[in-house]
């Protein structure tokens, strides 16, 4: 890398440091907590919008992770969830009525949380559909995991977002609030996934899956990314760019191995695809706050009219992380 790229590079981290700096007084109180945080809490950070009927299995599910203390932006919810969040021991709420698509899809909001308060701590950022799955996550709490990322001086930890699915149609299976949602979203695609590098940036890139064969058969190269860093140990000139799929300083995102060696990775199980989508979809086309004009979200609207069942031959049940592992999808690395 030329000595113009990094300077242009250093540059737009300041940038967007910057930004979120300006960003923070679109953030509101509702209910904060932060004095409960310990110096090592593990902590997770999320944007939402009208995810009431999510809430409880996701609160419940990274409470059992290990995960000490949630700080949520709520950008706008009529549907309980501000009031259900604020009720929550564990939860520091702020709520936001500024644009999402403004506020860089949140992540102006979210970069400002991470640098006034996540600082020094492993930080998990995630959306309230997705479910980290990592390395001997069945039996190993998450501590375990950034105890041994902080021994080997490990800064990042990549996750594949993966897409669940049902098999039928998406809406044929009411979701329950509460309810595990892979106990109806537990299909998934094994294989027909590309993977590019971005020389500036250095981080990998990941397509395909039911959403590029399903959604953008004839456009694949416009489907979602699939790529995250979700898990970083927070410093405060740290940032994302684009949503988590990438940070700044650079070095964040190698976390991958080019000499045929595997480093630890995890999956985000996606469970998008459930009956509360179809009304989630209607919202946001009125709503056009999404990236690309909301490019997503009229291919959910076209595809699901037509055709609302995302299982094929090839779709495979999922069981465990193990058999992610074996597949390809994850790595435990040197991780024992």
């Amino acid at each position: 890398m030329s000595i113009w790229e990094r300077y242009r590079l250093r540059l737009k981290r300041k940038r967007l440091l910057v930004r979120a700096f300006r960003k923070r007084r679109e953030l509101k109180p509702a209910a904060l907590r932060l004095s409960q945080i310990r110096r090592n809490d593990i902590l997770v950070f999320a944007t939402l919008r009208n995810e009431r009927i999510r809430l409880p299995y996701f609160l419940r599910y990274y409470r059992d992770l290990g995960v000490n203390h949630f700080l949520i932006v709520e950008n706008g919810s009529d549907d309980g969830s501000r009031e259900y969040l604020a009720e929550q021991s564990d939860v520091s709420l702020w709520t936001a009525h500024a644009s999402y698509k403004k506020s860089r899809f949140g992540m102006d909001w979210m970069n400002w949380l991470l640098l006034r308060h996540g600082h020094g701590h492993w930080c998990l950022t995630v959306d309230p559909d997705e479910f980290f799955v990592y390395p001997f996550s069945d039996t190993r709490p998450i501590r375990a995991l950034t105890d041994w990322l902080d021994t080997y001086e490990i800064r990042a930890f990549p996750a594949m977002l993966l897409d669940m699915y049902p098999k039928g149609r998406i809406d044929a299976q009411p979701y329950r609030e509460g309810q595990n949602p892979f106990e109806i979203a537990c299909w998934f695609d094994s294989g027909n996934y590309t993977i590019t590098k971005n020389s500036l940036y250095q981080n990998l890139w990941v397509q395909g899956g039911p959403r590029a064969r399903k959604f953008f058969a004839d456009t694949p190269e416009e489907a979602p990314s699939l790529n995250k860093i979700p898990l970083v140990k927070w410093d405060r000139s740290h940032v994302y760019l684009s949503s988590t799929h990438m940070l700044l300083p650079r070095g964040l995102n190698q976390v991958y191995d080019e000499w045929g060696g595997e480093k630890p990775s995890g999956c985000l199980l996606h469970a998008k695809f459930l009956s509360p989508l179809t009304e989630k979809v209607s919202e946001e086309l009125d709503r056009q706050e999404h990236f690309a004009g909301s490019r997503e979200y009229i291919a959910y609207s076209a595809a699901l009219t037509t055709d609302p069942d995302l299982w094929c031959k090839w779709s495979e049940r999922y069981i465990n992380w193990r058999q992610l592992e074996i597949l390809g999808l994850m790595s435990k690395g040197n991780w024992a």
